[in-house]
């Protein structure tokens, strides 16, 4: 069974916020049935290899009448990465996240990022999407 079959085989709470992270590419996006699915993450990189699998990623999300696609501009080094993402999504929200030593190093030791360095600005930016991406209590 396919992680995209499991996670549509399984029940949830309406109230539930679930948060599936799937191989890069567009092949999860092809599969992808009848599941309630409220938000897309894409995340891309500026180069343009990353940009072109991303756009495909988008373009079947909206195919797909998914409710909100927000691209994440990963590994941003300088102000020219972030408008060469805009440039490419034009009309998407895009979240930039700054390429920041503390992430590889976190992975080097074994450690999740927040865990090992909060205040690094990859992970307060990554924290700021998480935020934007759960549902606001009501």
């Amino acid at each position: 069974m396919s992680p995209e079959q499991l996670l549509g085989s399984a029940e949830f709470d309406p109230n539930d916020t679930v948060i599936a992270d799937f191989e890069a590419g567009v092949g999860t996006l092809t599969r992808l049935g009848e599941q309630n699915v409220d938000t897309v993450v894409v995340v891309v990189e500026a180069t343009p290899k990353s940009i072109e699998v991303g756009l495909r990623a988008a373009s079947l999300a909206n195919e797909k009448l998914l409710q909100r696609v927000v691209i994440v501009a990963n590994r941003i080094r300088h102000e020219g990465d972030l408008e060469t993402i805009r440039a490419a999504f034009p009309g998407l929200e895009v979240v930039a996240v700054p390429d920041d030593p503390a992430i590889r190093e976190a992975d080097r030791f074994g450690i999740a990022p927040i865990d090992h360095a909060p205040e690094a600005p990859a992970v307060r930016a990554l924290v700021g999407l998480a935020e934007q991406l759960l549902p606001k209590a009501g």
